[in-house]
């Protein structure tokens, strides 16, 4: 990879080829950074969780197929 490019820094979304949102959070030089929520192809939340410079860090949460949380994951700080 060439340094001279400028790394991805700010808001991050993704959609699926049906143009739903699949991904929204923060870049902060290229690493996944702050807050992030993942979605199914139909719209519903599927996971959300914090990343603090690439890494998973706090509680995450794992959404059913109709977005109400049954699984929380403890990455620590």
């Amino acid at each position: 990879m060439n340094s001279s490019y400028p790394k991805r820094t700010g808001e991050y979304l993704e959609f699926y080829g049906n143009g739903v949102l699949k991904a929204i959070g923060k870049m902060k030089a290229d690493k996944l950074h702050g807050d992030w929520k993942w979605f199914r192809k139909d719209g519903v939340i599927m996971r959300s969780g914090s990343f603090k410079n690439g890494t998973q860090i706090g509680v995450w949460i794992t959404y059913d197929q109709k977005g109400k949380p049954y699984k929380k994951t403890n990455f620590g700080s």
